[in-house]
């Protein structure tokens, strides 16, 4: 009797449980701890839902200040972080960035207990937008930010130390919507991977790097610096539709469309697909987001492919002014919430994950000695 065929990259596979994050029932709902993501991202800030994520509930007024306070004093990175990231050159790839820090940051700051994983589950949210921009600045542009600035609010702060100065508020806005958007999504490819290494009961920055490690791969991460890269290179919507259409008769992927979870819609697009249309407007310069809505209707028509997530960020985060090389570790500085959270709760009911494999190899050989192999 032979067994059942495993199916290919564990699709519909049932690998664990978890109480943080409910993805495609009904073909299209997300929902963070029962919480849709519709109301999470018109009321909620994204402290408020890193600390539904990882404290399972929403805090209070108290709560959230005193939560957002203890953020900023952990924002202050150490020197020897601070210098590698003065050494890293400017042609290193932005996720390496992250994946080193993170790992100098876990030799700084080590997790000597898991009782304190909280603690650095909260120091690691603080601190990278801030190594993220730090390296940034000064591996491009010459220039060693001051690390200390007034914002409460993670996505501000961030574009802040980025752009130099303030963000308008519908930019401050958009970004944190953002945040939320990309904090957390089940078992997707580098949540496993930290629950694997959380499984081994390794520390919480061996697992986030695993993590990073995973979304650099660009079958994971990466999808709107690829949609950006693809609707800069159109002039206009019909151009954008002539190029998208050349490129499905040549059966190219886009990216940016389609789901392994979601059959219906990814309903964090709709969310950010407003709020580029918000952007766009309030700059007066829409093409890009034209762009964009041409070839979301193309690829309906033509492949009934749905735009995911990622496809409006490109056009929303150019029009923060945030480089295209950032966009993916938006993603990380988003996603350590999802990650830490799903480290936490693997500890807590940890049973080492060690899946088995169809052995699909030759069958029993006899030895052969040296002087008789051809």
């Amino acid at each position: 009797m032979t067994n059942p065929p495993v199916a290919s990259g564990l699709r519909g596979q049932v690998a664990g449980q978890t109480a943080l994050c409910s993805v495609g029932a009904q073909g299209h709902e997300l929902r963070y701890r029962g919480y849709d993501i519709n109301d999470l991202a018109e009321y909620a800030s994204f402290e408020e839902v890193a600390y539904l994520l990882l404290r399972g509930k929403l805090p209070t007024f108290a709560e959230l200040h005193a939560y957002q306070r203890q953020l900023k004093q952990y924002q202050a990175i150490p020197e020897a972080v601070l210098q590698v990231m003065r050494l890293l050159p400017a042609s290193a790839h932005p996720m390496d960035v992250l994946r080193t820090g993170c790992s100098v940051l876990g030799n700084c700051l080590p997790e000597d207990a898991f009782a304190d994983q909280l603690e650095h589950a909260d120091r690691l949210l603080a601190t990278v937008p801030a190594m993220l921009v730090y390296w940034y600045r000064f591996s491009h542009q010459g220039v060693e930010i001051d690390l200390d600035q007034n914002e409460l609010q993670l996505g501000s702060y961030f574009l802040h130390l980025l752009l130099g100065k303030e963000a308008p508020a519908l930019h401050q806005k958009v970004l944190q919507v953002s945040l939320i958007l990309y904090a957390e999504h089940e078992f997707n490819a580098s949540t496993f991977a930290a629950r694997v290494c959380a499984s081994t009961l390794s520390d919480l920055y061996s697992c986030v790097v695993a993590a990073i490690g995973t979304l650099r791969g660009p079958l994971h991460g990466g999808a709107n610096e690829a949609a950006m890269a693809l609707i800069q290179t159109c002039k206009d919507a019909d151009d954008a539709e002539q190029q998208i259409l050349e490129k499905l008769a040549r059966k190219e992927k886009v990216m940016g469309f389609g789901h392994a979870v979601y059959r219906d819609c990814d309903p964090r697009n709709a969310i950010i697909r407003r709020y580029a249309q918000q952007l766009a407007e309030s700059t007066g310069d829409d093409r890009l987001f034209r762009i964009s809505e041409r070839i979301e209707t193309v690829m309906w028509r033509e492949k009934k492919l749905f735009a995911n997530a990622d496809f409006y960020h490109a056009s929303a985060y150019h029009a923060l002014g945030i480089p295209t090389i950032l966009f993916t570790p938006i993603f990380v500085i988003a996603r350590i919430s999802g990650w830490c959270a799903h480290i936490a709760e693997q500890r807590a009911n940890n049973r080492i994950i060690r899946p088995s494999a169809d052995y699909v190899g030759p069958d029993a050989k006899a030895w052969l000695a040296l002087a008789n192999r051809v």
